[in-house]
């Protein structure tokens, strides 16, 4: 990535297709989901119709925002069976926007790693720190737990079992390059959200998987 140059007509077009409020509920509707999404669901849970779904969604696609996959619904195949069925997805790639450029990715790289070469551990320990008092502010702003998570952009989800799952790293890209100091910070800032709830901060507990927060918050009690 070139960290000089100015927004190119790509990244502008990828944040502005955002602006349409159908494709903005769209591209919500198609994110809440880990699988891919059929245009009909999609269109279902907007409430507008396959054909108007079809021509937005397809705009996102055009803009970077989604992927597209085809496959047929479960149980479905043989002969007979059709045409397998034109899916959506969110893409893993960001997009961020900056006039006049600005590069907090490479200050945020900078940083962490001279946090990771501080060899007594002081300025790691003062981050865990500041990120748990963060996380106590974050925990007395809303009423619910989930929209706290929410309002971290960590995408919460509600499992059946009492689990919160946390579909989505703030820190996403550099938890890439920094994992174990993403995880911790992330770690510290959850516990510290516990905390500020009179919830136990054990509930915040590390389970890094593929495309998940490196966090999953278990079940009260």
């Amino acid at each position: 990535m070139d960290r000089s140059r100015l927004p190119t007509p790509e990244d502008l077009d990828g944040l502005s297709a955002l602006t349409d409020p159908v494709r903005r509920r769209l591209y919500q509707a198609v994110s809440a989901h880990d699988d891919p999404v059929a245009r009909e669901d999609a269109a279902s849970t907007v409430g507008i119709s396959r054909t108007l779904a079809a021509y937005h969604l397809d705009r996102l696609v055009d803009a970077g925002l989604l992927e597209t996959t085809y496959s047929r619904p479960v149980g479905v195949g043989g002969p007979g069976a059709g045409r397998p069925a034109k899916r959506y997805v969110r893409t893993r790639g960001e997009r961020t926007v900056s006039v006049p450029p600005r590069d907090y990715e490479l200050l945020a790289d900078l940083m962490a790693a001279a946090l990771e070469a501080d060899d007594d551990g002081t300025v790691q320990r003062a981050l865990l720190r500041v990120a748990e008092s963060e996380g106590q502010t974050a925990g007395v702003a809303h009423a619910e737990l989930l929209d706290v998570l929410r309002a971290r952009g960590y995408e919460p989800t509600l499992e059946l079992n009492g689990d919160i799952d946390l579909r989505n790293c703030p820190f996403h890209r550099l938890s890439r390059t920094h994992t174990d100091l993403v995880c911790g910070l992330n770690h510290a800032m959850i516990g510290g959200m516990l905390d500020a709830r009179g919830e136990n901060r054990d509930r915040a507990e590390l389970c890094p998987r593929k495309g998940r927060c490196c966090v999953v918050v278990r079940a009260a009690g």
